[in-house]
Parts: structure tokens; sequence; C-alpha cells
């Protein structure tokens, strides 16, 4: 992470101001980093996905440029959006696939059950994220600047701006939340079978 965050803040204002130099040079500037970001979230996809990281960065890019009237307070609030288009990017992608195929005996391995329970624990998570997001909008980015971003501890607090031991305890709180709810959502899924 070693660009300048100030600069990418000033780039952001600009660029929403309507500078296509300010786009063209932020783009430039965060484009390592979203492919990061893509690479790492394509890396916990399933086996043979179909999409490819270039194709969810050229999605995402479209859909930011596209939200480029959208008031960008910092680097970190521009990455937290990032990493939340492409997360929901891959779970209405994955919606998308369909559900049953008629396949030989032989290949039935190759239809694993555990990508339906996959992708319903993504839908419960991205749910609760946006639960979170209502009530401590600040646990939500900090999960998506580390769970999703692929940020380690000093990086995740110095992007926040927040202390080290102040980012962990709000990310132990954050993890409770998130695993509190998760468990809740799935006892009322069992329950309802």
């Amino acid at each position: 992470m070693s660009e300048n965050a100030g600069d990418i803040t000033l780039l952001l204002q600009k660029w929403r101001g309507g500078s296509r130099a300010a786009e063209n040079e932020l783009f430039a500037v965060v484009m390592p980093n979203l492919r990061r970001l893509a690479h790492y979230m394509m890396r916990r996809e399933r086996q043979g996905h179909t999409l490819q990281p270039t194709e969810l960065i050229d999605e995402i890019y479209s859909r930011m440029v596209a939200a480029k009237d959208r008031d960008w307070r910092s680097r970190q609030h521009f990455f937290a959006i990032a990493a939340r288009a492409m997360r929901r990017y891959l779970i209405d992608y994955a919606r998308r696939r369909p559900s049953a195929r008629f396949v030989a005996l032989e290949g039935i391995q190759n239809l694993v059950p555990a990508d339906t329970a996959k992708l319903d624990t993504a839908l419960n998570v991205d749910s609760l994220l946006n639960q979170l997001a209502a009530v401590q909008p600040e646990w939500c980015t900090l999960v998506e600047v580390k769970y999703f971003l692929g940020l380690n501890d000093e990086e995740a607090a110095e992007i926040l701006g927040l202390k080290m031991r102040t980012m962990q305890r709000m990310w132990h709180d954050a993890r409770q939340w998130l695993f509190q709810h998760l468990e809740e959502t799935n006892v009322r899924s069992s329950a309802g079978r």
C-alpha cells in the first residue's frame, strides 16, 4: 500500500469534480490494489470458476466510474466500496449459475453441494454485513478491509487511522457480532426445515 492516502483522497475529490485527468491518474494509482483484491477474492472462489480476476476488475471499474458522484471520503472508503462491490458481484454471479444440471453418474463428484452451502453462507454474511453497516459502520468497514481486502492488522490500522490495540478490539467485537448473528441465522434456518 505504497501510495499516499492524501494523494488518493485529493484525486477522488478532483475526479468527483469531473476531471478526466484525475480519473486516469486515480485508476493508474489504485489499479495494483484492485488487482490484488480481485486475485485475493477469486482465490477464495470454487475451483474452475468461469470468471477471471481481470473480468471482475473490469466490472468493478465500470461500477466505480458510474458512481463517481459519490461522496468519496478517503482512500479507505474507496477500497471498502470496491471490496463490497466485488463481494456483491461474486454473490450475484454465483446466484445466476444454474442450480441443477443432469450429468452422468461418473461426474457427480463435480456437483459439489458444498458450493450451495458456501453460497448460502456468503449470502448470510452479505446480509449480516448490511445489518452491521447500519448499526456499526466502522466495524463493517474493518471487516471489509481485513477480510475482503486481505489487509493485515498494521495495514488495517493505518488505513482506518486507528491505534493497533483499538483496531484489534474492534476486530474482535465485529467478529463476535458476526459469529453470533450467523449462528442465530443458522439456528433459524435449521428450525425452518
